[in-house]
């Protein structure tokens, strides 16, 4: 276990959970926040999540043990002192990240490693200004990190490759599986399969081929059953004898009428109200909170049924 200490910046529901993926990994976590209330509790709401993990049995040591190692600090100079690497999770909003950034870059030490959580933002236009531009990237989770292991590093041009390689070595200590984008894209790598699906999905339903609870099923008890412990190409790979290359031979051609016919969704409002009021029939406002709880323990089951498989 690491002895290194980081420093995640802004305690919201991001914030908290990185502290909980470095903590439990060894590492010394100093969590700040520019609103001093965000951290009143945030030791309670983190302890609250390490009794779930650990009744999954996804903790080595004891809620008790690596809450120990989480330590609130009131200014941010504090909390980027000596730190190996500091985790941004302020609002998306572009000014602020550069603020930010700026600061990070005077306060925290030359060779630590400067990382956003954004989810859209690329690296160079929030690094751009910073002298010490060339330890500035992105480090995007996946919500929440302490459950969905991915995090996609997404450099800005004049990124170092040493601190490309150095944020891939402390993340994966830190127990998540690390992807290194090659070049800046807006969504990076997760957001736009995302994309590609949601637009299909909503594509669908507007059109009036299924109504939204089937096409969840689609992906839930269908794709997603495979996807959960492989990824697309070796999905079809394994779906033709000959390999890949057989696979797109047999469906390529249908693969590419589906794409030329496809009318991309556009976020229209009325087929956002009438799926949102599909889902406001099954989940009240009210109980979303509830059943994202549910969501989060699902995955502990998942997360502990997948470390204890063979990987081949």
């Amino acid at each position: 276990m690491s002895k290194e200490t980081v420093a995640i910046v802004g305690a919201g529901l991001i914030g908290r959970a990185w502290a909980i993926v470095f903590a439990r990994s060894g590492f010394q976590v100093r969590l700040h926040d520019q609103v001093p209330a965000a951290l009143d509790n945030c030791l309670g709401i983190i302890g609250e999540r390490l009794q779930d993990l650990a009744e999954f049995g996804l903790i080595s040591d004891t809620p008790d043990t690596i809450l120990a190692r989480i330590r609130p600090s009131a200014s941010l100079a504090e909390a980027v002192d000596g730190v190996v690497l500091v985790q941004e999770n302020v609002a998306e909003k572009l000014e602020v990240k550069r603020e930010v950034f700026a600061e990070l870059d005077r306060l925290a030490p030359p060779d630590a490693v400067l990382a956003s959580s954004t989810s859209w933002l690329p690296a160079s236009s929030f690094s751009e200004h910073v002298p010490g531009r060339a330890r500035c990237l992105v480090g995007h989770p996946v919500n929440p990190p302490y459950l969905v292991p991915l995090v996609e590093i997404a450099p800005a041009p004049w990124t170092s490759p040493q601190t490309v390689a150095r944020a891939r070595d402390i993340y994966a200590r830190a127990g998540q599986t690390p992807v290194t984008l090659k070049k800046e894209i807006t969504g990076f790598l997760l957001n736009r399969v995302q994309s590609a699906v949601l637009s299909e999905v909503f594509a669908l339903y507007r059109d009036g081929y299924a109504d939204a609870e089937d096409l969840d099923r689609v992906l839930k008890d269908g794709l997603a059953l495979r996807w959960s412990f492989m990824g697309p190409f070796e999905t079809i790979d394994l779906n033709a004898p000959g390999g890949l290359v057989d696979y797109a031979a047999r469906f390529g051609p249908t693969y590419r009428d589906v794409a030329a016919n496809a009318v991309a969704f556009d976020w229209d409002e009325a087929t956002v109200a009438a799926a949102d009021a599909e889902r406001r029939s099954q989940l009240p406002l009210e109980d979303i909170e509830k059943r994202s709880a549910w969501r989060d323990r699902r995955l502990m089951a998942l997360l502990a049924h997948k470390r204890g498989q063979p990987e081949s």
